[in-house]
């Protein structure tokens, strides 16, 4: 059988979990996932674990937040007083919004925290800080 190496376009289903059994994501219930191993598309240590596999081998791997979406980053997090804030904004903790950087680039970021003065928002991805686990099944090598 054909093992996957890198390079090689993929189609997998998966389930991705946090340390207290909590599913993340997963790609029940839809087509599977489809991307090009090596190229970057999806978290590395997820990458990591699919060359050498063959079409319909499954596999779990635990991945550290270092090789997923990164350590949390306290410096992530910006205080914007709130009278710069539009009065339109939802701003319930965890609300994620889109914010422009100086530079123009749109970037997603989530309500930390509000208070009359200002409103805390984290640039961290949701998932940065924590370890993962994706059980996945090589669907098929494209």
């Amino acid at each position: 059988m054909t093992q996957v190496k890198s390079g090689d376009t993929v189609r997998i289903h998966y389930t991705g979990t946090l340390a207290d059994g909590t599913t993340f994501d997963s790609s029940a219930g839809r087509d599977p996932l489809e991307f090009t191993v090596g190229s970057g598309q999806i978290i590395p240590g997820l990458d990591k674990a699919i060359p050498g596999m063959t079409a319909g081998e499954k596999k779990t791997v635990e991945i550290p937040c270092g090789e997923a979406y990164g350590d949390h980053n306290p410096d992530a997090k910006q205080a914007i007083p709130r009278a710069q804030v539009p009065a339109d904004l939802p701003l319930d903790i965890g609300t994620q919004l889109q914010m422009q950087s100086p530079d123009g680039q749109v970037m997603p970021v989530t309500v930390a925290e509000v208070t009359e003065e200002h409103v805390v928002l984290d640039a961290n991805h949701p998932l940065a800080g924590k370890d993962l686990t994706f059980a996945f099944e090589l669907v098929e090598i494209v």
